[in-house]
C-alpha cells in the first residue's frame, strides 16, 4: 500500500493530506459495513433466531483482512506522523478516529472468539466429550466478559449472548447431572417412616460408573470427564457436598450408633457395584466395639476410593475432597456413639485400652491412604490416646451422677450408728513405697486405728441414725479416691476434686431438694442433723488417710476436707434449729388458747387452759416418740429440755401477770402446773429401754433453764404468806433464787388480800 503521507515540502512546510485523508475515509467506510453485517449476522442467529447465513465463513475472512490492513494503515500513520510534528493538530482526529475502528475490529474479534466457541461447544456436548464442552463454554464466558468492558458495546447483543450462555451453561450442567444420577443411585427410606434402626435396611448405594451396560468395562476417563467437567463449571462442590450429607446421614453414621447394622457389598458384572445395610441377627451388644466401626466404616470408604473417589481433580483427588466434608462430623460421631462408651469404668482395664488406641491409629493409616485424610493427628486419635483423662472425666461424670441420685432418694430409711462403728478404709501401702499402687491391693480392707489412741472414746461418733443413703455417699466418695490413688496426677486431680464436689453437692442440694419436708417432719430434720454431724465427723480424717498416697500437689497438702467441716456442722444445727423453731410455735400456739390462764373457776375456761396444758404434753410426748433412738441422747435431751422449757416459761409469764387470783383459780393453777411438773419428766425418753430413760428424767432441771423457776411458782400457789416469806429467806432463800422480790411481791397481791399481814409479808421481802 503506497504511503498515506508525501513527502513534506520543505518550501512552505505544509503536507498533502488529500491521498490519506481520502485512504482513511475509504477505511472508515469499509469498517462500518464490516461492522454493520457482523452485528446483523450475530443478531439473527443468537437475538433473532433466523438461519445463519451462508456467507458466515466468508465475513470471517473479510473481518480478517479488514483487520490486517487496519493494523498496516495503524503502522504507517504512526511511523510517518512521528516526523511530523506540525500536523499533529491537524491528524488528531483521524487518529481518533483509526482507535474507533480499531476497537470495533477488537469487538468484532471477540464476538468471532464466542461464536466459534459455541460451535465447539455443541460439537463437544454432542460427543460426551464434557472436558472440551466445558471449557469452550468458559472461552465463550470469558469472550462475552471482555465484551461487556467496552462502554460502546450494544447492550441488546449483549444481552442475547449473555442469555445464550446461560442456557448453554445449564444445558451443559443438566447433561452432567443426568451423568452423575447413572452413575450413583441412591435408594433411601421414606421421610414419613419414623426414624430408627429398621428404617436403615432400606438404605442401598448402586455404583454403577464401573460398567456398561453390556457388562465391559467403561473407559475410566468417563467418569473423570464428568467430574472434572463439573470442577470447571463450579457444581462439583455443591455435587459432592450432597453426597457427602446423604453418606453420613444414611450409613457411616447409622453404621457408629447401631451395633446391630453391617455393610453387605455386591458386585454384579454389568450392573455395578451396591452397597446396603443389613442387619445381624446374632448381635445383641447395645454398643458397637470400636473394631467392629472401624471395620463396618473402611469397608464403605474402601469401596467408594475404588469405584467412584479415586479420581483426580486437579491437584486434589475426589476423595480428599469427600474426607473434607465428612471428616469432622464422622469422628464427632465416633467419638461420641463408639469411643465414649469404651472407656474403661475401672483403673484396672486402662492397660487393655492400648489396644482400641492401635485400632484408631490403622484406622487413620488406612484414610491416609486412601487420601480421605490429610495431615499428622486428628481429634480421633487424640480422643483415643487420652484415655486416662476420659477415664477419669467419665468416672467422675459417673460418680456425680450416683451422688445426686442418693441424695435426692428418700431420707428415712436408716442405719444405726453406735460408738463402736468405725468408717472403713482401704489398706494402702506404706508412703515410702514406689510406683503405682495396684487396685488389687486397695480391696482389702482394715479400720482407721492407731496404735496409741486418747481414749476409747476418740473419734467416735454418738450412737444415732442416719440415713442409708449418706452411709452409701460417704462408701462413694471412698472407692472414688480409691482410684485416684496410683491414677495419673490428672486423673487423681479430677478424681479428688470430684470428691470434694460430692459434697458440696451434698451442701447445695439436699437443704433444697428436701426443703419441704425438712420443715414438715421433725424425724427427717433430726436425721438430716445426724447426716451433717456423720460427714463433718469423717471429713475430719479423710484426706489425711489419703493424702500421702496421692501425686502431687495434693500430697504436698491439698488433699484435705477439713476446710468443709464447719458448713456441715453448721448446715445440721440450722437445719434442726429451724425445726425446733417450728415446734415452739406450735407450743405457743396452743397455749395462746388458755386465754391467759385468767378466771379458772369459769368451767369453760378451765376446760381451755386444761387441754392447752394436755396438748402441749401430748406434742412433747409425740416428739420424743419421733426422735427417740434417732437423735444422740444428749442433742435430745437438750432438744426436748428447750421445748419444755419453752411451755413452763410462756405458763410462768402468764401466771405473773395476772393481778388478781381467787383462792379457787389458785387452786385449778396449782392443778395445772402439777400436772406439767408430774408429766413433763416423761418426755425424756432417749432410749427405747424404758428403764435407762429413768436417769435423763430425774436430770431435768439440767436440761429445763427454767424448771426451778417453775417448782416455786407451783409451791407459791399453794403456799401462805409465812412460807413465802420463809422461802424468801431474806433474798437468800430458794425462792429469792428464782424471782425477784417486785415479782414476788406481785405475786403476793395476786394471789392474797389487802391485809395488815400481807403488808407485813410484803414489808419483809425486799
Amino acid at each position: 500500500m503506497a504511503s498515506f503521507v508525501t513527502e513534506v515540502l520543505a518550501s512552505s512546510g505544509k503536507l498533502e493530506k488529500e491521498d490519506l485523508s481520502g485512504k482513511i475515509s475509504k477505511m472508515s467506510r469499509k469498517v462500518e459495513d464490516t461492522k454493520e453485517e457482523v452485528c446483523d449476522m450475530i443478531n439473527k442467529r443468537y437475538n433473532d433466531f433466523l438461519p445463519s447465513l451462508q456467507s458466515s465463513e466468508e465475513l470471517m475472512l473479510q473481518v480478517d483482512a479488514v483487520s490486517k490492513e487496519m493494523d498496516t494503515l495503524k503502522n504507517c500513520i504512526e511511523n510517518e506522523v512521528q516526523n511530523v510534528h506540525v500536523a499533529v493538530a491537524e491528524y488528531t482526529k483521524l487518529k481518533q478516529q483509526l482507535e474507533k475502528n480499531t476497537v470495533i475490529i477488537t469487538m468484532l474479534g471477540h464476538l468471532k472468539e464466542f461464536h466459534s466457541a459455541m460451535e465447539e461447544f455443541n460439537k463437544a456436548l454432542l460427543e460426551k466429550k464434557y472436558v472440551d464442552a466445558a471449557n469452550r463454554l468458559e472461552r465463550a464466558r470469558k469472550s462475552v466478559g471482555s465484551l461487556k468492558r467496552w462502554k460502546t458495546s450494544e447492550l441488546p447483543l449483549l444481552s442475547a449472548l449473555s442469555s445464550e450462555l446461560t442456557v448453554q451453561r445449564e444445558n451443559l450442567i443438566y447433561h452432567l447431572g443426568d451423568e452423575w444420577k447413572r452413575l450413583v443411585i441412591w435408594k433411601l427410606p421414606s421421610t414419613k417412616e419414623p426414624a430408627g434402626e429398621m428404617s436403615f435396611l432400606k438404605v442401598e448405594l448402586k455404583l454403577s460408573g464401573a460398567c456398561s451396560k453390556d457388562g465391559e468395562l467403561k473407559p475410566p476417563t468417563l467418569l473423570s470427564s464428568v467430574l472434572q467437567a463439573l470442577a470447571i463449571q463450579g457444581d462439583l462442590q455443591h455435587k459432592i457436598k450432597l453426597f457427602s450429607q446423604v453418606l453420613l446421614k444414611n450409613m457411616l453414621k447409622p453404621l457408629v450408633m447401631y451395633a446391630s447394622l453391617s455393610v453387605r457389598v455386591t458386585e454384579q458384572q454389568g450392573e455395578g457395584t451396591t452397597l446396603a445395610l443389613q442387619c445381624l441377627e446374632e448381635s445383641d451388644e447395645e454398643r458397637c466395639a470400636p473394631s467392629k466401626v472401624y471395620n463396618k466404616l473402611l469397608l464403605v470408604l474402601k469401596t467408594l476410593h475404588l469405584h467412584l473417589l479415586d479420581v483426580s481433580i486437579g491437584d486434589k483427588k475426589l476423595s480428599a475432597i469427600l474426607g473434607e466434608l465428612i471428616w469432622e462430623e464422622m469422628s464427632h460421631t465416633i467419638i461420641h456413639e463408639c469411643l465414649v462408651h469404651s472407656i474403661p469404668t475401672n483403673s484396672s482395664q486402662l492397660e487393655k485400652y492400648n489396644t482400641v488406641i492401635k485400632e484408631t491409629e490403622e484406622f487413620e493409616k488406612s484414610l491416609k491412604e486412601m487420601e480421605y485424610l490429610q495431615g499428622d493427628s486428628t481429634d480421633l486419635l487424640k480422643y483415643a490416646r487420652d484415655v486416662n483423662c476420659h477415664f477419669a472425666s467419665k468416672k467422675c461424670k459417673d460418680v456425680i451422677v450416683a451422688a445426686r441420685k442418693l441424695m435426692t432418694s428418700k431420707m428415712h430409711n436408716t442405719v444405726k450408728i453406735t460408738p463402736d462403728s468405725k468408717l472403713r478404709l482401704p489398706k494402702l501401702p506404706a508412703p515410702s513405697s514406689e510406683g503405682k499402687v495396684k487396685p488389687e491391693s486397695l480391696k482389702e480392707e482394715v479400720t482407721m486405728e492407731n496404735s496409741k489412741q486418747l481414749s476409747a472414746w476418740s473419734m467416735r461418733l454418738p450412737a444415732c441414725r442416719i440415713s442409708e443413703s449418706v452411709q452409701q455417699l460417704m462408701e462413694l466418695a471412698l472407692d472414688t479416691l480409691c482410684e485416684a490413688v496410683g491414677s495419673s496426677t490428672q486423673s487423681a486431680l479430677q478424681l479428688f476434686f470430684t470428691v470434694r464436689n460430692i459434697f458440696q453437692l451434698f451442701y447445695d442440694v439436699v437443704p433444697t431438694y428436701h426443703k419441704e419436708n425438712l420443715l414438715k417432719f421433725p424425724h427427717l430434720a433430726a436425721i438430716q442433723h445426724n447426716n451433717c454431724m456423720y460427714l463433718a465427723h469423717h471429713l475430719l480424717t479423710l484426706g489425711h488417710h489419703f493424702r500421702n498416697h496421692l501425686p502431687q500437689p495434693l500430697s504436698e497438702g491439698v488433699a484435705t476436707f477439713v476446710d468443709m467441716v464447719p458448713g456441715f456442722r453448721k448446715l445440721g444445727a440450722q437445719c434442726f434449729l429451724a425445726q425446733l423453731n417450728v415446734q415452739r410455735v406450735e407450743l405457743l400456739e396452743r397455749l395462746s388458747t388458755a386465754h391467759n390462764f385468767c378466771n379458772l373457776d369459769d368451767e369453760d375456761n378451765y376446760t381451755a387452759a386444761s387441754k392447752a396444758v394436755r396438748q402441749v404434753i401430748h406434742q412433747l410426748k409425740q416428739l420424743g416418740t419421733v426422735w427417740q433412738d434417732v437423735l444422740p441422747v444428749s442433742i435430745y435431751c437438750k432438744a426436748m429440755g428447750n421445748l419444755l422449757n419453752t411451755a413452763i416459761t410462756e405458763v410462768t409469764a402468764k401466771v405473773m401477770m395476772l393481778e388478781d387470783i381467787s383462792s379457787e383459780d389458785g387452786n385449778h393453777l396449782q392443778t395445772l402446773c402439777q400436772t406439767i411438773i408430774d408429766e413433763g419428766p416423761l418426755v425424756f425418753i432417749p432410749l427405747a429401754e424404758e428403764k435407762k430413760n429413768k436417769k435423763y428424767q430425774e436430770e431435768v432441771p439440767l436440761y429445763v433453764k427454767k424448771w426451778g423457776t417453775f417448782k416455786e411458782l407451783v409451791i407459791v400457789l399453794q403456799a401462805n404468806l409465812q412460807e413465802i416469806v420463809d422461802r424468801w429467806a431474806d433474798s437468800k432463800g430458794p425462792l429469792a433464787l428464782e424471782f425477784s422480790s417486785s415479782e414476788v411481791k406481785n405475786l403476793v397481791r395476786a394471789l392474797f388480800q389487802n391485809t395488815e399481814r400481807r403488808a407485813a409479808a410484803l414489808a419483809k421481802i425486799k
